[in-house]
């Protein structure tokens, strides 16, 4: 069961608003464990309005496409995930990071979803019995091989982009401190 409910959810987010107190204040006020939960019901209500409070029960299926467009936009842009998730309608920001942590670590295979629950094993005994002769057929790994490729080329599309927007926040730092250097040397010599 979740640990407030919408009714309390609401009552709190409505407070704020409402302008009765910051959040440190009404998380004291109604026994909120930390305050950037406030923040977060705040944002998921000016966002999604009530269903941004409700928790949600149903188990959500993201496709693998979905959470690869969502990796490459966090890794991408300046957003963070709380808002990343806000925009994209999830619940839960720490599923974001759990996914670019998995993409970052292991590629886009990470992300694909995988069969759950228990492999089915067979009676070992009854197969040890059978010796019927097998027909093995060669496998096609020319598709295998396309798919693995593919997924390499979208990651290192990803990893480029990535790299290309540090450098270019870099070179903005680099202008900025620039500017600061040389109004500061412009200052110095004026007041000589």
């Amino acid at each position: 069961m979740s640990k407030y409910t919408f009714e309390f959810k609401k009552k709190v987010v409505m407070a704020y608003l409402n302008g009765e107190g910051g959040k440190v204040y009404l998380a004291q006020k109604y026994g909120v464990s930390a305050p950037s939960n406030i923040k977060k019901w705040v944002d998921n209500y000016k966002s999604q309005g009530d269903e941004g409070l409700m928790r949600s029960r149903k188990k959500e299926k993201y496709s693998f496409e979905y959470k690869l467009r969502v990796v490459e936009l966090y890794l991408t842009t300046e957003v963070s995930y709380q808002e990343l998730a806000i925009r994209e309608g999830i619940h839960n920001p720490a599923q974001i990071c759990k996914w670019v942590n998995d993409f970052q670590i292991a590629g886009p295979d990470a992300l694909r979803p995988r069969k759950r629950g228990r492999k089915n094993v067979f009676d070992k005994q009854s197969n040890k019995h059978k010796s019927q002769p097998i027909d093995t057929t060669p496998i096609d790994t020319s598709a295998e091989h396309v798919k693995h490729l593919e997924d390499e080329l979208l990651k290192l599309r990803i990893e480029n982009a990535y790299l290309k927007e540090l450098r270019r926040l870099r070179l903005e730092e680099e202008a900025l401190l620039k500017k600061q250097r040389e109004s500061s040397t412009a200052s110095e010599e004026s007041s000589n």
